[in-house]
């Protein structure tokens, strides 16, 4: 930045934009359930679910040969931008890198996108079809030998095995624990195409929450005693990770939440990008711009999009 003397010129806020979305790193739960962004120069892209590759077996008559199974998911980018106004004489006169603060500020907003994207696929998953032709959040699932499988479960609560019972928008804490953990029970339920389990080895979990239910959640997730003294088992799980993170997108949702195992390969979402990733562009100096309305334009954009990936690595728990 230049001294407290110095006039901001267009070169200085570029380069401070660019800086800016350099330390980006995205948003914790988006890293966790998407990974990163794949990246493409097409427009749009066919990714290819191959299904498992073959369980090791006894050596009988010779070595027994299995094709993969192929089912796609095309996903198509879009364009997206966003553009700030900055009057000339607020580049004369910033004194205290207000400018500064605001071009950080549409560096983050570049970011928290990826959120907004994401939290649109959960927020429809119950009604938005992935790879396999069914919803996202659904409750007949089913590929090869893999049996029905339901990633969309209801708990009633007032039949759980605890002492104190709140409602299904105000559930007590131990009513939380219980529906946390019938969540991540039913990860371990879960078969591939060849009827093997899927989720054997799942150790790490995200609890994605509106923000009405984010202090029960953290409460059941971390107290040692629940309620009228319960024991938790929860913090007890020394091998596990369970997170509690909440979503002022998902507000509408007040009986329920989503669960997200965090350590498999690969991603319950996908997000999908341009190989250049975002474009930083102006018009600054010298332009009519400046000249008639003494403003210049600092702006970004980019191809992106979001989709569903592998939904055995995401379960929608609904407290009834």
């Amino acid at each position: 930045m230049p001294s407290l003397d110095e006039k901001l010129s267009s070169r200085d806020v570029l380069a401070d934009l660019f800086l800016a979305l350099e330390q980006q790193t995205g948003d914790g739960w988006v890293q966790a359930v998407s990974g990163a962004p794949l990246r493409s120069m097409k427009e749009e892209e066919i990714f290819r679910w191959l299904g498992q590759v073959p369980q090791m077996r006894q050596w009988v008559g010779g070595r027994l040969a299995k094709g993969l199974s192929d089912q796609s998911y095309t996903l198509r980018k879009v364009l997206y931008e966003a553009t700030l106004e900055i009057l000339v004489d607020e580049l004369r006169r910033d004194r205290y890198n207000m400018v500064q603060r605001r071009i950080n500020e549409l560096a983050q907003r570049s970011d928290s996108h990826w959120a907004s994207l994401l939290s649109t696929l959960i927020l429809n998953g119950a009604s938005t079809t992935c790879y396999d032709g069914q919803y996202f959040f659904d409750t007949d699932h089913a590929e090869g030998s893999s049996g029905t499988l339901s990633n969309s479960i209801s708990v009633t609560l007032s039949g759980l095995p605890v002492t104190n019972h709140g409602s299904t928008t105000a559930p007590s804490v131990a009513e939380m624990r219980e529906c946390i953990m019938r969540g991540i029970q039913q990860f371990y339920t879960f078969k591939d195409d060849q009827g093997e389990p899927i989720n054997e080895n799942a150790r790490k979990f995200l609890v994605k929450v509106p923000p009405s239910l984010w202090p029960t959640a953290v409460a059941a997730t971390t107290l040692p005693l629940v309620d009228r003294g319960e024991s938790n088992i929860i913090p007890a799980m020394s091998d596990f990770s369970i997170s509690v993170q909440p979503n002022a997108r998902l507000s509408s949702w007040t009986t329920k939440f989503a669960l997200f195992r965090t350590d498999s390969q690969v991603p319950a979402l996908i997000r999908l990008e341009d190989d250049d990733g975002l474009n930083v562009g102006a018009i600054a100096e010298g332009s009519e711009l400046e000249f008639r309305e003494r403003k210049h334009e600092y702006g970004i954009d980019g191809w992106r999009t979001a989709g569903y990936g592998y939904w055995q690595y995401a379960c929608l728990v609904t407290m009834a």
